[in-house]
């Protein structure tokens, strides 16, 4: 069956977990993202793959991805685009500073409203929050029926897509109808990697702030004379917001403290082979809950 969908993934740079510091909270009380190194959220990239197949399937069906963040941001646009998205869009502006789940769910779907589209993909949560908040928020405020914790788009239908749901103690096959919400597992397929001449053809590709930070570079003046290379940028004026809803006022949620958890092993037991050594530890393992 062919069907021609507009698709959009949200997706987040996020802080590299895996290299939290002293220095990764600022007074504020939130992530000081500058202090961390930045990469592409994993089951974004998961979701992203969800998307792009769906392109693979469906003649004129197109991909674009939205990210709320600093300019920086758009590194995970090119990135995106790299690996077949069609194109991005980079909601950017200080009032959007500090925006916990509820301000940033609100923020997205303002720009989701402007674009339209008829599907909206997510990875179920980002490392740096682990909530997996932002797509079922997104969903409530635009109205739109959700489908968490797929795994996999078995079937799209004229007017819905069905989706295979990976729970906690199995799966389920649910039928949605456009137009929806996905929020994909980390369990579904990985993310294609990036197409070598999609790089050469996108590698220049740069947001207006980017250009006009460097607006003699031959990159930049390539990027006004090609608009395939032109992300979009939009500010909080471009999405007509309640300013009240945005940032650090819109913010009920806020960080008390992150700490960098190292576990250690207090002590150590050799074991032979031996049927009673065998035996006493599986006694020790039920006891301390373990096991069973």
């Amino acid at each position: 069956m062919k069907r021609q969908l507009k698709i959009v993934v949200l997706a987040k740079q996020v802080p590299d977990t895996r290299n939290v510091g002293k220095d990764a909270m600022t007074p504020e009380g939130t992530v000081n993202r500058a202090a961390l190194p930045a990469i592409f959220n994993p089951e974004d990239l998961n979701a992203l793959e969800a998307a792009l197949s769906l392109k693979d399937k469906m003649e004129d069906t197109t991909v674009h991805v939205l990210t709320m963040g600093p300019t920086r941001a758009a590194d995970i646009l090119r990135d995106a685009i790299f690996r077949g998205a069609d194109g991005g869009y980079l909601l950017t502006d200080r009032k959007f500073a500090g925006s916990d789940t509820l301000a940033t769910s609100y923020a997205l779907s303002c720009a989701l409203r402007k674009i339209n589209p008829d599907l909206i993909v997510a990875g179920r949560q980002a490392i740096d929050g682990d909530t997996a908040q932002v797509g079922p928020q997104v969903a409530e405020k635009l109205g739109w029926p959700q489908v968490t914790y797929a795994e996999e788009i078995v079937e799209v239908k004229e007017n819905s897509l069905v989706v295979k749901r990976r729970l906690e103690h199995g799966v389920e096959v649910v039928e949605c109808p456009f137009p929806m919400v996905v929020t994909v597992n980390g369990s579904a397929a990985e993310c294609r990697p990036r197409n070598a001449r999609r790089v050469m053809k996108f590698k220049n590709a740069m947001t207006p702030s980017e250009v006009a930070a460097a607006p003699e570079t031959d990159a930049a003046k390539m990027v006004s004379s090609r608009p395939y290379l032109q992300i979009v940028e939009w500010g909080a004026a471009d999405v007509n917001p309640d300013e009240n809803q945005l940032g650090l006022s819109g913010s009920p949620t806020k960080v008390k403290k992150i700490e960098n958890v190292v576990f250690q092993a207090k002590e150590s037991k050799r074991l032979t082979a031996d049927d009673r050594d065998i035996e006493e530890l599986m006694v020790e393992l039920i006891a301390s809950h373990t096991l069973g």
